[in-house]
């Protein structure tokens, strides 16, 4: 497994979006995951910084301007999703990526704090 590093300017978004009420806290995860044509869409209207700045990690060694440098996203192009956040926390501790696991248990607390 890759190592990653986190995406601090994500991470300051998704805070944001939690700040201002711009969470899903009912849709599951595999219902609100964006499709590959959904990212593409993202990139076309708000550029690979747009598409970054949903996902936590990144892939340091992965071609700047290209979706597999991206990892862990945490919402739909448009809210934080909560079931987003408990699967990245899994699978960043599944995979021994402790910095992304904190970042989404930060999250995942600022979330429940604001429900």
């Amino acid at each position: 497994m890759p190592d990653y590093d986190l995406n601090d300017d994500a991470l300051q978004q998704a805070k944001k979006l939690i700040d201002d009420g711009e969470f899903d806290d009912r849709t599951e995860w595999s219902d609100a995951a964006p499709s590959a044509d959904d990212g593409n869409a993202e990139i076309n209207a708000h550029g690979w910084d747009g598409y970054a700045a949903w996902h936590l990690a990144v892939d340091p060694d992965a071609g700047e301007e290209t979706k597999k440098r991206h990892h862990f996203p945490y919402g739909d192009f448009s809210k934080v999703n909560r079931a987003a956040l408990i699967h990245g926390k899994q699978r960043a501790s599944q995979n021994g990526h402790d910095e992304i696991e904190r970042a989404f248990d930060e999250l995942l607390q600022r979330l429940d704090a604001k429900r």
